[in-house]
């Protein structure tokens, strides 16, 4: 038994190392699924499963710690980078931006609160409650990169070490943080005396009246005598309109028409457009008709193809000549769940799924051309992430020089990689990166780096946890968190109401965006049918996971920087 024995006493061991590693993370994820009062605090455990092990003395050598946590964090930051990249600068749109404002106030509010109890509650003569007040802050508004950011940042003022355990405080406020975030919201339908059902009928009501997102169908018969003899695109300059024409019927006969294709009267056609300007184009043409084209002598097929090959990447629908060369026309795009109107300046993407119609045997031709291969979509592509990696690396060693900053800045190794992973995944295309990443690969990559760095921050920070609780300001951590999570809420979802009108369900998923909660986000699509709470979320996610780790480093290098 005194093989088994060494096995768990024995930190230098690799065997050790790994089964420590191991045995906290299975526990602190199998934890993570009990729920307390309906809401679980998921991988997140892991944390607290670490700090129980290193309490016990559960430990492995520094140096090894300290780089299976900084490499499980860029990971972690890279994939999320990567995963918002393609919508982050489209996010900014269509109310994005007051949204985002909305978000960048709030993460304001949570530093400014932040210091506000520095100065109220603690000893502001002792260098170490700042640190571990920006820890608490991270665990208050449940951001575990920004906690990774700030650690970094301590490794530069304290280069002899002896930096604080600023995950103790990290993990006194993260319990009542998640329980805060959505205390608060609650609060905030009772404050701005809101109605459940009126704020779902306002998005029924907002749905149906927004005509420019989704592709629309019709069947339309040439009636204007304008159009006789002219061709589709003459059509398409006067109208000033985007459609695509996917089938021409004449004579009997159908045809995949192209943009030099001469219109005659009582030509039938299939168009494809915007639901704002369908009203216009049947004005301009002609009315709606029924056409069974399944009985015409050339019966024509809908396909989605899924774009694959690399070489294609980062082409235009006008560079490929569809109509012309290959006799089929492209309908629309369908990109991480979004339909995209077929315009000719729009890129293709791996992994975007292109409609085509035309005839069986050219649309099949096309699916060649494309890939349409779903084995080689499953793929991962590692070069592009290590590729990634390595410049997120060094970009965030730069150091940027600030006037009274004791060291200069650097983004560091988790806002490094995370700037260029959103660069990559935006405009990766145009350098002929492929940057599709199955959605099960991402996460997989996302939730191995989050726990190797939970794992690693908890056995550190286990040794001296009970000792801060108990002993020190422990107490203190939890109820100044509390008021952290809490109060920003109040007053930016408060505003957001009252000032901007913004509906219930958008504001919920804003607040959980701007805090990075998934708990927060998951309680708002309990109580909501609607995509509010998962596009208020998404819009403002990419810009308040950037903030939230330069906020850490900059709060860490101006304030701390002279202890």
């Amino acid at each position: 038994m005194e093989w088994l024995i060494n096995l768990f006493v024995s930190p230098d061991s690799v065997a050790h190392i790994a089964l420590l590693y191991a045995m906290v993370i299975a526990i602190g994820v199998y934890l993570g699924k009990i729920k307390f009062g309906g809401i679980a605090l998921g991988v997140t455990f892991v944390l607290f499963a670490g700090i129980l092990a290193g309490h016990f003395g559960l430990t492995a050598p520094t140096n090894i710690l300290t780089f299976i946590q900084d490499f499980g964090l860029i990971l972690f930051v890279f994939m999320i980078g990567l995963q918002v990249g393609p919508g982050f600068f489209e996010s900014f749109g269509k109310g994005g931006i007051t949204l985002n404002m909305l978000s960048v106030g709030t993460v304001l509010l949570n530093v400014a609160v932040m210091f506000a109890c520095y100065f109220i509650f603690f000893d502001t003569s002792n260098p170490v409650n700042l640190p571990m007040m920006v820890g608490t802050m991270y665990g208050a508004v449940t951001n575990t990169p920004g906690l990774g950011a700030a650690n970094e940042a301590l490794s530069s003022v304290f280069p002899n070490g002896g930096a604080p355990q600023i995950a103790s405080g990290y993990a006194c406020a993260y319990p009542l943080g998640v329980l805060g975030i959505i205390g608060a919201t609650i609060a905030l339908r009772f404050i701005c005396r809101i109605s459940l059902n009126k704020e779902e009928k306002a998005l029924e009501d907002a749905d149906a009246e927004d005509t420019h997102v989704k592709p629309h169908q019709m069947h339309l018969q040439v009636t204007n005598s304008y159009l006789a003899g002219r061709t589709i695109l003459q059509i398409h300059d006067f109208l000033n309109r985007d459609f695509v024409c996917s089938r021409l019927l004449h004579d009997g006969h159908v045809t995949i028409p192209n943009r030099d294709t001469i219109l005659e009267l009582g030509d039938q056609l299939f168009i494809v457009c915007a639901e704002a300007d369908a009203e216009a184009i049947i004005a301009f043409i002609g009315p709606e008709i029924q056409v069974a084209w399944e009985k015409t002598d050339q019966p024509m097929v809908s396909k989605r193809i899924l774009v694959t090959k690399s070489s294609i990447n980062g082409k235009t629908l006008g560079q490929m000549h569809f109509s012309s060369v290959y006799g089929v026309n492209v309908t629309r795009i369908t990109r991480q769940g979004m339909d995209l109107f077929a315009s000719p300046h729009l890129p293709l993407q791996v992994g975007d799924r292109v409609m085509v119609v035309g005839p069986e045997d050219l649309v099949n031709r096309v699916a060649d051309v494309l890939g349409n291969s779903i084995k080689r979509l499953d793929a991962p592509n590692i070069a592009t992430i290590f590729i990634g990696i390595l410049v997120g690396i060094i970009f965030g060693s730069l150091p940027i020089a600030i006037p009274g900053m004791p060291v200069p800045l650097k983004l560091g190794i988790a806002g490094g990689p995370l700037i260029i992973a959103i660069l990559i995944g935006r405009y990766g295309y145009k350098i002929r990166l492929v940057t599709y990443t199955t959605t099960s690969a991402n996460m997989m990559l996302r939730e191995i780096g989050l726990v190797l760095f939970l794992a690693s921050v908890g056995i550190k920070a286990g040794a001296g946890f009970w000792d801060t609780v108990v002993q020190g300001d422990g107490l203190k951590y939890v109820y100044t968190g509390f008021i952290i999570t809490v109060i920003p809420i109040l007053i930016i979802g408060t505003l957001a109401r009252l000032k901007y009108k913004f509906n219930y369900f958008t504001i919920m998923g804003m607040i959980a965006g701007t805090y990075t909660d998934p708990p927060a986000l998951a309680y708002a699509n309990q109580i909501c049918s609607k995509e509010a709470p998962a596009i208020g979320y998404s819009t403002v996610y990419p810009l308040s996971m950037f903030l939230r780790i330069l906020a850490a480093q900059l709060t860490i290098l101006l304030a701390c920087g002279g202890v």
